[in-house]
Formats: structure tokens, C-alpha cells, sequence
């Protein structure tokens, strides 16, 4: 039999003592484990609602209908969601982060649901917010002023609000790809996470307006077109998706709405039309609708959902422009307000501004209202999380 020497006895001494300190190997976390979180084995989703008139602040569970107090942002005239995280504009200007407490995390082949408590996190850096985003690791947020700052998201999904960077006189800027896209006037460009730059897309963009993140890469309004921006191993390339013809100033889609992790993209077509991007064939479709309060798009070869300044909600087939159902869900003069169209995988919800309702639609049911969601005051603004 060997001897051990010193050195031998003493890392078998503690090679012991690990193995017989509980009888048991250490425990790991389990994967997708998140600190302070529940895992869930199906979404969790929230509305983030708040009152134009009094400032009040709510998060409503769509699971248990509770509502959830979150603070109060004076003369708050704006409310931005990145899946997570509501981003409230007050009268100020000041920006107010708010933590729904419900999220997913996509892998590609899984996902994971989460839910926890909701809470304030307080003010960010900036003023007059214009859009958010994120991934894992940053949070974008784009200003009025032409800036973006950069947050860390770890630390945001801590409770706090830490910088890691800023991008000065920029476009809006989007996390993707471990870096941060940048649709600047000249173009779209690449930058590194702590905001400095990286590269710039040879494909031109020529006056971008307007942006989403797909599953097929992100996509930036042009003046003639579509932009779509994709990227492998920090190299980034364009490819355009122009317009099925000569497209004016008033008809251009500058602003997309969809369903998070859809490929068919809505945005209004000036005042009484929408286009319908199909990022997955390239291919965009002019919907005339009559006049447009607010539009989202549910997913390839389901339908797209229009607002109409009456009050009525429809439903359009993306590809013909044929209307499929309608259905009366606001009067005129709420509709003339600040409506929105959020959609997730089997429902759709719409704020009543001149109410505290919220109307959930099924909209594979000929727009049928499942539910009515309601808060004290007014339904001013609404953005959904955990989707």
C-alpha cells in the first residue's frame, strides 16, 4: 500500500470532509433558476396600466385578475414596456421604471416563465423616453434628444438601475446579437454594449423611423422600405425589403407593432390604411381599413387587428385585406384618445382611455370579449408583460 506524504493526507482530509459533510453532494441551482423568482410552467402575463389624470400606477395579474398598487408618476403622459419593465414618461419628462414581476427567458429550443413581486425601481437617467428595449444583459433606452442609455439588465432585475453606457446623438437603439443596433439618420449602425462604436450596415436605410425585433432579425423603417438587420458571430449585414411601390412621406410605416416573437409586422399606412410587413417572405400588404386609431398583428396567417377612430374593433386577413369579423369595444370619443392593441399567443387586450376598462379579445373567436379587466380611474395606457 502507498504512503501519503503531508500534502496527500491533507487533500484526502479534505476530499472527506466535503463528501461526509452532509451526506450529500452540494447542491446546484437548478437551470433557469433565477434569485427571488418563481419558475412557472406557463406564461405569466401582466398588464402594466396607467391613469392619465391621477398618475396611479398598476400592475393587473392576468392569472388571479388581482390588481397590484406601483407607485405614482405625476402627469405621466407615456408608458413603454420591453417584455418586463414598464417605462412611464411623467410632465417632467423624468422616466419611471416599474418591475411587473413577470417575464420570460427564450433559449431558442425552451422557454422559461417567471413570476415575482411587483416593485419601483425609480428614475432613470434621461428624459422623454421614446422607446425600450432589451435582451439579457442590456437595456436600451432611446431619447427625444437624439441619446440612448444603456442599462445593465442583471442589475435592473435586482431592483436597481445602473448605467453601463451611452450612445450621444444616435437613433433608436436596440440590444440584439450581443451588441446594440443603432437606426441613426445615415443609417443603421453597430455598437458595442457599452455604447461605443463597432461598424455601420452597408445597406443604406435612408431616413429611418421605426423598428421591431423578430425572430428573423430587427427591422428598421426606410423611406423605401424595410431594413432587416441579422447577425452570427459580431458580423451584422442588411438586406431591404422595399415597398411594393412609390410609397409618400404620409403613407410610410414608421411605427411597428406585433406579436413578441411574431414575423408579420403592423404599422399605419397615413390615416386610413395599414401595411402588414411578412418578414419571413418578404413581402408587404396595403390594407385599407378607414381611419386608424390603433393596430397590432397577431402572426403569419392569423389576423390583423385594427382599431377604428369609431370605436370598432376589426379583423383583417394580413394577405387580402379582406375584413374577417368586427365587433363595437369603445365609444368615438375614447377611441380618439390613447388605445392600444396589445396581442399574445390567444388574446388580444385594448384600453378604454375614458374608463378603467381593459377588454381582453379572443380573436380566433370572431373578436369575441373574454373578459373585462377593470382599475380605478382611467385605462390611459397600457402595455402587457411575461410574453
Amino acid at each position: 500500500m502507498r504512503k501519503l506524504g503531508i500534502p496527500g493526507l491533507l487533500a484526502a482530509v479534505v476530499l472527506l470532509a466535503t463528501a461526509c459533510g452532509t451526506g450529500e453532494p452540494p447542491a446546484q441551482a437548478p437551470h433557469g433558476y433565477v434569485e427571488g423568482a418563481e419558475e412557472t410552467a406557463e406564461a405569466q402575463a401582466r398588464l402594466v396600466v396607467a391613469d392619465a389624470g391621477t398618475g396611479a400606477v398598476r400592475v393587473v395579474d392576468l392569472i388571479t385578475e388581482q390588481v397590484h398598487p406601483a407607485g405614482r408618476v405625476d402627469g405621466v403622459r407615456d408608458l413603454t414596456g420591453d417584455g418586463r419593465f414598464g417605462y412611464l414618461t411623467g410632465g417632467d419628462g423624468s422616466v419611471h421604471v416599474v418591475d411587473s414581476g413577470s417575464w420570460m427567458v427564450d433559449h431558442g429550443d425552451h422557454v422559461h416563465y417567471y413570476r415575482a413581486s411587483v416593485r419601483e425601481l425609480g428614475v432613470a437617467p434621461g428624459k422623454q423616453l421614446l422607446a425600450a428595449y432589451s435582451d439579457p444583459a442590456v437595456t436600451a433606452l432611446s431619447f427625444a434628444d437624439g441619446s440612448a442609455k444603456l442599462l445593465d439588465r442583471a442589475q435592473s432585475d435586482k431592483g436597481s438601475i445602473v448605467e453601463l453606457g451611452a450612445i450621444p446623438q444616435s437613433g433608436i437603439a436596440v440590444p440584439y446579437e450581443e451588441h446594440v443596433l443603432v437606426g441613426s439618420p445615415g443609417g443603421v449602425r453597430v455598437h458595442d454594449r457599452q455604447g461605443g462604436p463597432v461598424s455601420a450596415i452597408e445597406q443604406p436605410c435612408p431616413e429611418v423611423r421605426g423598428q421591431a425585433v423578430t425572430r428573423r432579425g430587427v427591422v428598421f423603417g426606410c423611406a423605401d422600405g424595410a431594413l432587416l438587420v441579422t447577425g452570427k458571430d459580431g458580423v451584422f449585414t442588411g438586406e431591404k425589403i422595399p415597398y411594393p411601390r412609390e410609397v409618400g412621406a404620409q403613407e410610410r410605416a414608421t411605427r411597428f407593432t406585433h406579436r413578441p416573437g411574431s414575423t408579420t409586422l403592423a404599422a399605419t399606412a397615413g390615416p386610413d390604411a395599414v401595411w402588414s410587413l411578412d418578414v419571413s417572405r418578404r413581402t408587404w400588404s396595403h390594407v385599407e381599413t378607414g381611419p386608424v386609431a390603433a393596430v397590432n398583428a397577431v402572426g403569419e396567417g392569423a389576423p390583423l387587428l385594427v382599431l377604428t377612430r369609431d370605436g370598432i374593433l376589426h379583423a383583417f386577413d394580413a394577405a387580402t385585406g379582406k375584413e374577417q369579423a368586427q365587433t363595437p369595444l369603445l365609444p368615438a370619443d375614447a377611441a380618439g384618445g390613447t388605445p392600444s392593441i396589445h396581442v399574445d399567443t390567444t388574446r388580444a387586450y385594448v384600453n378604454n382611455p375614458a374608463s378603467g376598462e381593459v377588454y381582453e379579445i379572443d380573436y380566433n373567436d370572431n373578436l369575441r370579449r373574454a373578459r373585462t379587466l377593470t382599475v380605478e380611474g382611467q385605462a390611459s395606457f397600457l402595455v402587457e408583460t411575461g410574453r
